[in-house]
C-alpha cells in the first residue's frame, strides 16, 4: 500500500502546479509585452508595404494607360504623316508632270518656230542662190544675145521694179 503523501509532498506538488501556472502566466505576459507588439508592428509594416505596393501599382496602371494613349497618338500621327507624304508625293508628281509637259510643249513650240525660221532662211538662201546662178548664167550668155540698147532698157525696168513702181521709172 502506498503511504499517504506528506505535507511536504503536497506542498511540492502544489508548488509545481502553481509554478506551472506562474510560468504560463509569465509566458503569456511576456508574449503580450514583447511578441505581440513585434507581430503587430510587422503586420503594420506589411500592411504599409501592401498599401505602398498598391499605390505604386495604381501609378503604374495610370502610366500604362497614359503610355497606351501616347502610343495611339503616335500611331495616329504616323498615319497622318504617311497620308500627308502620299498626298505631297502625288501633288509633287503632278507638279513635275505639269512642268515637264509645259517644258515639252514650249520645246515643241520653239522647235516649230525654229523650223519656220530655218525654212524662211533656207528659202531666202535658195532664192539668193537662184539669183546668183541666174546672174552668172545671164552674164555668160548676155553678151552674145543682147545688144547695148536692149541691155540699158532691161536694166531700167529692173531698177524700176526694185524701186517699187513696177514700170521701170524712178518714183
Amino acid at each position: 500500500m502506498e503511504a499517504a503523501p506528506t505535507f511536504y509532498d503536497q506542498v511540492a506538488q502544489w508548488s509545481e502546479i502553481v509554478g506551472g501556472f506562474a510560468f504560463v502566466i509569465v509566458a503569456i505576459l511576456l508574449f503580450h509585452k514583447y511578441v505581440l507588439p513585434a507581430v503587430r508592428a510587422a503586420q503594420i509594416a506589411g500592411n504599409a508595404n501592401l498599401v505602398a505596393a498598391e499605390g505604386r501599382r495604381e501609378v503604374l496602371k495610370a502610366d500604362v494607360v497614359k503610355a497606351r494613349a501616347e502610343l495611339e497618338a503616335a500611331d495616329r500621327d504616323a498615319r497622318a504623316i504617311s497620308e500627308r507624304a502620299a498626298g505631297d508625293a502625288v501633288r509633287e508628281r503632278d507638279r513635275l508632270l505639269a512642268e515637264a509637259k509645259a517644258d515639252g510643249e514650249r520645246s515643241v513650240a520653239d522647235a516649230a518656230n525654229e523650223l519656220g525660221r530655218a525654212r524662211l532662211a533656207a528659202q531666202a538662201q535658195l532664192r539668193s542662190e537662184f539669183i546668183h546662178r541666174a546672174l552668172e548664167l545671164a552674164r555668160a550668155q548676155a553678151p552674145a544675145r543682147i545688144d547695148t540698147a536692149r541691155n540699158a532698157r532691161l536694166v531700167g525696168v529692173t531698177v524700176g521694179h526694185l524701186l517699187g513702181d513696177g514700170f521701170g521709172s524712178a518714183a
